[in-house]
């Protein structure tokens, strides 16, 4: 018994003293220490440093560099996410942030792979410790994308301007070696529909004599893809694609399309978009580990409507004569439709700039200004004699007409200008000028994108010049914008404030009183008569159109107008130099054939 409870005691004894032994003796250290002086040395951007703590430190120091310089990196948030080794291998999860330029950053997951050699852990170096899907001999590469453009669209939503290319051709002598001349007769040859000037021979001495490639054309892209397969690929022909914004279709408003593309084109841009690449030694992209596409701005919204537009182009081109018209929505001040035909465009933008005597359209302010001065209403009986003599002036009818004495409405609609050259010389010398201004008439309006100018009515103390600007002769002058204005004014029952671009104030210089609401009540039903019963007869199958008709005399000749409106849309057509108002009348009646049935009405 004292035996075997001795032998117990010294197995007791023997387990003690092996459980002290490895107690005392301490556990290899792990890859981790080595691991964070790595990524702290990564971190603060110490190559050397890092590469030193790798077993291969002249491949590792070129591979840091260049990450970093392929980055184009600020700075790196480098942290340990775990690790775990076996006898001498072992690994440590890693996460990079890395910090690029413009505020972006990239981060990502990987793991450093370790070894022990002689009790030292150190890095085993490979492409992967920069990233799990860069292979050897490749680097980081950043690339940034141009920023997605925005497009320009008119009221009803398709684009009017859209992002696009155009092709600059060149010709480089120095390239083109041994071949110019046979390059330079058929570049001559392809490009004689767009430039006819050019010489083969004189186009390969300048090519010859020039520092930098010889500018030939620059081509849309239909115009483009039919010369390219000609001369695109000849030696020295150069071909280089411009991103720009171009129009959809070139007979949309094209002088004001061109005008808001200068307004709005520091707009159009959106945030550009950017990609980490992989590069190989050539420099050849092989792969992307990350991709952030670019942001593209908002479409810039014109109030043109392409309906709109269409049917009052298709109007105007109908006669050769300096021809325009302008709709306005009167609600919202939205401009619709500014439309010339060749002949007007020949003098620029006239149809919002052009200053004309309005003729009879005038009436509208005259017969407004009568209301409100409690001179006449409506049903007030006046004088329509065929001609008139007030002061030095004789004053006709157009033809000599005369109703005799008839209410105000029907020598409205009857536009008898010795009715209403009478009410004028009775009113004091700024009785006009201060009527007009109710209508939008001589107030500047500063629309972002258009340039405008609306009329002139100054005040005058001859009563000879007063007596002709009550019908719309005399000093007074008004562009087809204007009158456009005037008439979105009794529809409205304010002078709304125009625009064109969505989101851009209009700036507004003069006074702009209000219009009384007792002159709407006259005015709204005299415009109908002149449709129904007088002189605009042939809208009367239009809906309900209102408005005024106008023929001005200047040497030579007469202008012919129309203003008016029709439900939420208000217009005014002009034609320089048409004679009778009845043919201003006929362009109208044919752009409310061309537009959706009622429209806006």
């Amino acid at each position: 018994m004292a035996t075997s409870a001795s032998r117990l005691a010294a197995l007791l004894a023997v387990g003690a003293l092996a459980l002290s032994l490895n107690a005392c003796t301490p556990k290899p250290a792990g890859p981790e220490p080595t691991a964070e002086k790595f990524l702290a040395a990564l971190a603060t951007g110490d190559t050397t440093g890092a590469a030193d703590l790798s077993d291969r430190p002249a491949d590792a120091r070129e591979d840091l560099n260049g990450a970093w310089a392929g980055l184009q990196a600020t700075h790196l948030d480098a942290q340990i996410l775990g690790s775990k080794y076996a006898l001498d291998t072992g690994s440590v999860t890693y996460r990079y942030t890395w910090h690029l330029p413009k505020g972006r950053t990239w981060t990502y997951d990987g793991q450093l792979n370790m070894v022990r050699d002689e009790g030292r852990w150190e890095v085993r170096w490979s492409a992967t410790n920069l990233h799990p899907r860069l292979g050897e001999n490749q680097t980081f590469a950043l690339r940034a994308d141009a920023p997605p453009r925005a497009s320009v669209i008119e009221r009803g939503g398709t684009p009017v301007l859209a992002p696009g290319y155009l092709y600059r051709y060149s010709l480089d002598a120095q390239a083109a070696g041994g071949a110019l001349m046979q390059t330079a007769r058929a570049v001559v040859d392809t490009l004689r529909p767009f430039d006819n000037t050019w010489d083969p021979q004189r186009l390969a001495e300048q090519a010859s004599s020039s520092k930098q490639p010889l500018n030939l054309v620059t081509l849309r892209k239909d115009d483009h893809d039919r010369v390219s397969p000609a001369i695109g690929a000849l030696p020295g022909v150069v071909v280089t694609p411009m991103a720009e914004l171009l129009p959809t279709d070139d007979r949309f408003a094209p002088a004001i399309v061109n005008e808001v593309k200068k307004s709005v084109a520091g707009e159009l841009d959106g945030d550009p978009g950017w990609r980490i690449v992989t590069v190989n030694q050539n420099g050849v992209d092989v792969d992307v580990l990350n991709e952030v596409p670019g942001v593209p701005a908002p479409a810039v919204r014109i109030s043109l409507d392409r309906a709109v537009q269409t049917a009052a182009q298709n109007a105007v081109n109908f006669t050769g004569k300096k021809a325009m018209i302008v709709v306005i929505k009167p609600s919202t001040g939205e401009i619709l439709a500014v439309a010339q035909n060749a002949s007007a465009d020949a003098e620029g933008l006239i149809a919002t700039t052009g200053l004309y005597p309005p003729g009879s359209t005038f009436k509208m302010v005259t017969a407004g200004a009568a209301i409100e001065r409690d001179m006449a209403t409506p049903n007030t009986l006046l004088p329509c004699p065929g001609t008139m003599d007030i002061g030095h002036r004789a004053v006709p009818n157009y033809g000599g007409f005369d109703l005799g004495t008839v209410p105000m409405s029907r020598a409205f609609a009857s536009s008898c200008n010795t009715t209403f050259a009478e009410l004028a010389s009775r009113m004091p010398p700024r009785g006009l000028t201060t009527a007009a201004a109710q209508y939008g008439l001589g107030t500047d309006y500063e629309v972002e994108g258009l340039t405008t100018v609306t009329g002139s009515v100054p005040p005058t103390v001859d009563l000879a010049e007063r007596t002709e600007d009550g019908f719309g002769q005399g000093k007074v002058l008004a562009s087809p914008f204007g009158m456009a204005l005037a008439a979105a004014t009794v529809a409205a029952g304010k002078t709304p404030v125009p625009q064109l671009i969505e989101g851009r104030q209009t700036r507004v210089e003069g006074d702009q009183p209000p219009i009384d609401p007792k002159i709407l009540d006259g005015l709204r039903p005299m415009m109908r008569l002149v449709v129904t019963n007088g002189t605009a007869k042939d809208l009367l199958g239009a809906g309900d159109v209102r408005g005024k008709t106008g023929e001005a005399e200047f040497a030579g000749g007469s202008h012919s107008w129309f203003a008016g409106y029709r439900g939420d849309m208000a217009f005014s057509a002009l034609i320089v130099g048409g004679g009778s108002s009845e043919y201003a009348v006929r362009m109208l009646k044919g752009m409310f054939d061309g537009l959706p049935p009622d429209y806006l009405a």
